[in-house]
């Protein structure tokens, strides 16, 4: 008797164990020490004229971060851009994959019923071998105990995942979005140029159309003219050169806004956009506004949930299930109360020897981890260095403009001297081409930085996740 009356209570041990032990099966602990630390400034100062630090504590509007260069033709262009980029359009759908597995993976975790109905017919000894129909209706449930957070687990780890591609949505945003701009603000800055080489070549055809009639009058040399016409023609050439790259400038524009580049045209006209001040803010605000960052750390959180999962493949399964219905031979009988079957049950099984499937696979999810991991490391190491990398350029092109422009003065100085003195017999037409020569090549350069610091500029902000404090 005392036997009969202890077999219940040794059956429950096997699940009184694994109760005990679901804590193991918990999520592997990261080590926080591999994470880079934050810096409590940056080491490149921030650009001239930013904000002081008291006001880049005060958050700021993040979004529309493009409407500081106050150019209506680059918003229209951005706006595009987030409506119709095949990239962006790509992530869009890859988050909603993404979400809806995690909506697949959550459902596991509520109970599952459904109906049926069929009819049968069949062959039975018992009745003389005489064939039968067979009608049933009815419904069932079945329901996974998540005891030991097998499922909760599985979905956790899903939703990060769902996060993670979120944020990869944002960074894929943010990417295009300063791709428009700078290859915007790079066409603008060649329309400024290819203005400045066409306005010289004018004045050399205006010389070399003098130089023509001074030669028939017996005035000058014909090597006077040879001078200036390989001048004007090789400026010429440099414009056309322009020009080509401004073509190809706008049909890349016209891929990243989603338009078929031969119906896309961007005006040539004058280059009026803002250059706004960006101040670099407080280093800890990177990894909270850069999507990128976010997502890897998302990866690493779900690659740490499935090291719990894996651990829980050594814990039993617990289920429960029943079902109810009719079974009749005729229709008519079907609902009737002596044809009623129902049934229930409770299924606990508990693994024993795989092989080791199971250690291979808390291996392979710690392996993961260790992966997203390092890539999160990295990911923040890049962050910083993006930073570091745009306030180094802001500042060093700002002191190179600065000294630029006292090359163009000097240079235009140089100009006007040299044909003040060409004309009163002093130097030679030479030393004018060269005087002419050097300043459009200070005033291109000059262009050019400033092209620069505005690319630079674009790409703080895309290093300050598309915003600042």
């Amino acid at each position: 008797m005392n036997r009969t009356y202890s077999t219940p209570r040794t059956a429950l041990v096997p699940l009184a164990i694994a109760l005990v032990l679901a804590g193991c099966a918990s999520s592997a602990i990261v080590d926080t020490s591999q994470v880079p630390a934050v810096p409590t400034a940056f080491k490149e100062s921030a650009p001239a004229g930013a904000p002081s630090a008291s006001t880049a504590a005060i958050p700021q509007a993040q979004g529309q971060w493009w409407t500081a260069f106050a150019d209506p033709v680059l918003d229209s262009l951005i706006t595009k851009a987030n409506s119709n980029n095949s990239s962006i359009q790509v992530a869009a759908g890859r988050l909603a994959q993404a979400r809806a597995l995690a909506g697949q993976l959550d459902a596991n975790r509520f109970p599952q019923i459904g109906v049926g109905a069929g009819a049968t017919r069949q062959l039975n000894a018992t009745t003389g071998n005489v064939a039968q129909t067979m009608v049933s209706a009815g419904a069932n449930l079945s329901y996974e105990v998540d005891l030991f957070g097998k499922l909760s687990g599985v979905s956790n780890a899903a939703s990060l995942d769902a996060a993670s591609r979120e944020d990869l949505l944002r960074s894929t945003q943010l990417l295009v979005q300063a791709d428009v701009a700078q290859t915007y603000l790079s066409l603008r800055a060649l329309d400024a140029e290819r203005e400045l080489v066409r306005s010289t070549l004018q004045a050399y055809q205006n010389t070399v159309r003098l130089t023509e009639v001074r030669l028939r009058e017996g005035d000058v040399a014909e090597l006077e003219v040879a001078r200036v016409r390989s001048e004007a023609a090789s400026t010429e050439s440099e414009a056309l050169a322009l020009d080509q790259r401004r073509a190809v400038l706008e049909h890349a524009l016209a891929v990243l806004v989603g338009e078929v580049a031969s119906n896309f045209a961007i005006a040539p006209t004058t280059w009026s956009t803002a250059l706004p001040v960006i101040p670099a803010g407080v280093p800890s605000t990177v990894l909270t506004r850069r999507p990128d960052v976010a997502a890897a750390q998302n990866t690493m959180q779900a690659a740490q949930a499935r090291v719990g999962m894996a651990k829980a493949a050594w814990f039993p399964n617990f289920s429960l299930t029943a079902n109810g219905g009719y079974a009749a031979p005729e229709v008519q009988d079907l609902f009737k109360l002596s044809t009623q079957a129902w049934g229930v049950g409770a299924l606990l099984s508990l693994p024993i020897f795989d092989g080791g499937r199971r250690e291979a696979g808390v291996q392979g999810a710690n392996a993961d981890l260790n992966i997203a991991l390092a890539n999160y490391r990295e990911q923040v190491l890049v962050a910083f260095r993006d930073v570091e990398d745009q306030l180094a350029a802001l500042r060093l092109l700002a002191d190179q403009s600065e000294a630029q422009s006292r090359s163009v003065a000097s240079s235009s100085r140089t100009t006007v001297l040299s044909g003040s003195r060409y004309r009163n017999g002093f130097v030679s037409q030479l030393d004018l081409l060269d005087a002419q020569r050097s300043e459009l090549r200070n005033r291109r350069q000059a262009l050019q930085v400033k092209a620069a610091q505005y690319a630079a500029t674009v790409g703080l902000i895309r290093a300050l996740g598309g915003g600042w404090v």
